[in-house]
């Protein structure tokens, strides 16, 4: 089972083909629902020397940022580079 580790947003890589999928709209509603209901499901990154790098949760994670967060919850998982 997967643990979940408190990740600076700071050190977090959004390769740019990810970043593109980007979709303001959606971070600002997610936004909300964080503030009301908090994070439900966790970030996935994997490590990439001193940074992570984001696999999965690009609206979370922008979420967050917009919301002045400086950490974010995320799964450290085991993924092969692209």
């Amino acid at each position: 089972m997967l643990r979940t580790h408190k990740v600076a947003i700071e050190t977090i890589y959004v390769p740019t083909a990810r970043r593109k999928t980007l979709h303001p709209e959606t971070v600002r509603i997610l936004a909300e629902d964080i503030l009301e209901n908090g994070m439900k499901v966790p970030i996935q990154v994997r490590k990439d020397g001193d940074r992570h790098v984001l696999i999965e949760g690009l609206h979370r994670l922008e979420a967050a940022r917009w919301l002045g967060e400086t950490e974010i919850d995320a799964y450290l998982v085991q993924s092969r580079k692209h």
